[in-house]
């Protein structure tokens, strides 16, 4: 019988989690004093009411998700073994995807490893931990990476605002090895990235596919990448055969990586520094058009209270996006907001395509690369959403 910590779900509630989902809220078990005297990050067994067990998982009572499943069965250790063996197996499958060591490596829930991120760099890792339980288990998850993956270097870029939800400070630390610019291969390109300084980990991996996509419609088309951030989409085209590229960013820094990167694959781009609503409104006044135009901003709708402001947010930009597209033109427009429903999401941009006079025909719309897995029953973990239309 199982001696550590004992959670225990409320009659008739935990609907999701009895029907897969990793997560139990803070509303769904029974908070009493023992419960809400237990540290953040413990480690419990979680069982129904009747006494019936179920899992294993990180319980933080100052969370509103308080259980974070990581096993269906009691008396699961996360120990060292444990992380090596979910880390074997993100492993695994990364080397079936990719013939290079640059992917993400571990997604969340979407590789039974909840609240962590890691991204691989050939011998850099980049790990972002946003619970705290994981937090708790840190000397034991960097001895499983040395065992699994032996990178130079770990750097921790725990700096994300979701940490304060479970009671955790920010932070960025280089773990092991040294911190500095990194070279990044993705879909025969070259880049930099800066994983100490930069957004996130430094790039982007969940738009691997959606830049193959784009860059293989780019040849002799001019393009405008908006939000470009280091030109992930635009060096790609570029490399392509586009006839010109824009990459339009309101960060100086990452508009020099993204001129170094295009550098390094002999590829043409010019780079402008600007807030990307005023820059394309600034555009549209001029007449200017281009073949291709590209929207991969930040979040707009970072929490649910966002929702209708950010959908707004969303509307102005594509209609200012479809303003500055010619003719029989693409417009791709993105959101990594899993905030916003992919339904809802897709409303705004057709709403903002008609207001700016246009029809459209939808020709494509996906999600994350394959590194990024979705689990099954939590749709928070399929945040990206892309689609590209046809203007007339």
């Amino acid at each position: 019988m199982s001696k550590r910590p004992t959670i225990v779900i409320k009659p008739r509630e935990g609907r999701r989690a009895r029907a897969g989902a990793p997560w139990i809220f803070s509303n769904e078990i029974v908070m009493e004093g023992a419960a809400k005297a237990l540290p953040p990050g413990s480690v419990v067994d979680v069982k129904f009411d009747d006494g019936q067990d179920f899992g294993s998982g990180f319980f933080n009572p100052k969370s509103l998700i308080a259980v974070r499943l990581f096993a269906r069965a009691i008396s699961v250790a996360a120990d060292e073994n444990f992380f090596v063996a979910r880390l074997k197996r993100a492993l695994a499958l990364r080397e079936r995807l990719y013939a290079r060591p640059f992917y993400r490596l571990v997604h969340a829930e979407g590789d039974g490893l909840p609240g962590l991120v890691i991204d691989r760099f050939d011998d850099v890792l980049v790990v972002q931990i946003t619970i705290a339980g994981i937090e708790a288990k840190l000397p034991v998850l960097i001895a499983a990476l040395n065992k699994v993956v032996a990178p130079a270097t770990i750097i921790l870029r725990n700096d994300t605002p979701s940490r304060t939800l479970e009671g955790l400070d920010t932070y960025v630390r280089t773990e092991q090895g040294m911190a500095g610019r990194i070279a990044v291969e993705e879909n025969g390109a070259r880049y930099f990235a800066d994983p100490g300084q930069g957004q996130k980990t430094g790039w982007y991996y969940d738009q691997r596919d959606n830049r193959a996509f784009i860059a293989g419609l780019a040849k002799d088309r001019t393009v405008l990448d908006a939000y470009s951030y280091t030109g992930g989409f635009g060096i790609l085209a570029a490399k392509a055969g586009a006839k010109e590229v824009i990459c339009l960013d309101s960060s100086e820094p990452a508009l020099k990586l993204a001129e170094e990167s295009a550098a390094a694959n002999k590829a043409s781009i010019r780079a402008v520094q600007a807030d990307v609503f005023e820059e394309m409104t600034r555009l549209a006044a001029q007449k200017e058009r281009f073949d291709m135009v590209l929207a991969d901003p930040p979040p707009f709708v970072k929490a649910r209270k966002d929702l209708e402001p950010g959908a707004k947010a969303y509307r102005k930009l594509a209609r200012l996006a479809a303003d500055i597209t010619a003719p029989g033109g693409l417009l791709m427009m993105s959101s990594c907001s899993h905030n916003i429903p992919m339904d809802r999401f897709a409303a705004e941009c057709v709403a903002g395509i008609l207001k700016s006079g246009r029809n459209a025909s939808l020709i494509h719309a996906a999600g994350a690369g394959s590194d990024h897995p979705m689990h099954p029953m939590l749709p928070e973990t399929a945040y990206l959403k892309a689609l590209v239309y046809a203007l007339d």
